[in-house]
């Protein structure tokens, strides 16, 4: 069993749903990368999924767009994120999942790419342009490495794909609760409930829902319907204001209070 898989049945058999956290590596840059996965793991995030910048990421928004060109601006790699993760693995306890387009890790190569996230003590993996029609090398790579390979669901996946995610990912789906790129919005999208509804009679695996969810309401409603909710771009967006400062620890632990201060989640 995968350390995904004793996390999400975990919090099955405790009756709670998940909160699962994206950051961006580099921002503000490696160092403290390794301060906010220690903070957020103390918070109490269940799950630690940490973007690789891209010059050309497209399914993101602005604010995590912004968290890449400041990644990039202080020459973060693909490599410098798995060094990173390798110094500060050993001293967390959730799950670490490397979020990541597909260009990164092929000019990594895939095998390499496999190879060196394993030994940096990474759970999972999500390619989040990789189609599950072109994954079979990918998929092949992060199992014999023993990474969880993750797949992205939206509204309009269809019921042969959602099956064939489920079929062929580990860990958890992911599921974005809308069309379009990244970003908090005032309200979750309409069709989300339903959404969750379709995924769970055609699978068991544990579902995450992401795409703006930025606050406790949203977090509460999506635990009536899912394993765990995904916050992002509410995080970055608290990470970009601290600028860097002496109370970006702070502020991420208090982001992370406000949004488990619900009925949902412990």
């Amino acid at each position: 069993m995968s350390k995904l898989d004793e996390t999400f049945s975990r919090l099955r058999r405790k009756g709670e749903t998940g909160l699962v956290t994206y950051v961006m590596a580099g921002d503000p840059d490696l160092n403290r990368s390794e301060s906010i996965l220690r903070c957020l793991d103390s918070a109490g995030a269940d799950v630690l999924e940490v973007g690789v910048p891209f010059s050309d990421p497209l399914a993101d928004g602005p604010v995590i767009q912004r968290a890449s060109e400041r990644s990039l601006a202080g020459n973060t790699t693909m490599g410098g994120t798995l060094e990173m993760l390798e110094r500060v693995r050993p001293g967390l306890a959730a799950p670490v999942v490397v979020f990541s387009y597909v260009n990164p890790i092929l000019a990594m190569g895939i095998r390499t790419f496999a190879t060196r996230a394993a030994n940096a003590g990474v759970d999972g993996v999500l390619a989040v342009d990789l189609p599950i029609e072109e994954a079979d090398e990918f998929r092949a790579a992060m199992l014999e490495a023993r990474l969880d390979t993750i797949f992205l669901l939206s509204p309009t996946t269809t019921a042969a794909r959602i099956q064939k995610a489920a079929e062929l990912g580990r860990g958890f789906l992911y599921g974005i609760s809308r069309l379009g790129v990244t970003g908090a919005r005032p309200r979750l999208a309409d069709g989300v409930e339903d959404m969750a509804s379709r995924i769970r009679d055609l699978t068991d695996m544990p579902l995450a829902l992401g795409f703006g969810v930025s606050n406790p309401v949203q977090v509460a409603t999506i635990c009536r319907w899912a394993d765990a909710a995904v916050v992002g771009s509410g995080l970055v967006a608290e990470i970009e204001k601290a600028a860097g400062g002496s109370t970006l620890e702070a502020r991420v632990a208090k982001y992370i209070g406000w949004l488990k201060a619900t009925d949902g989640l412990d």
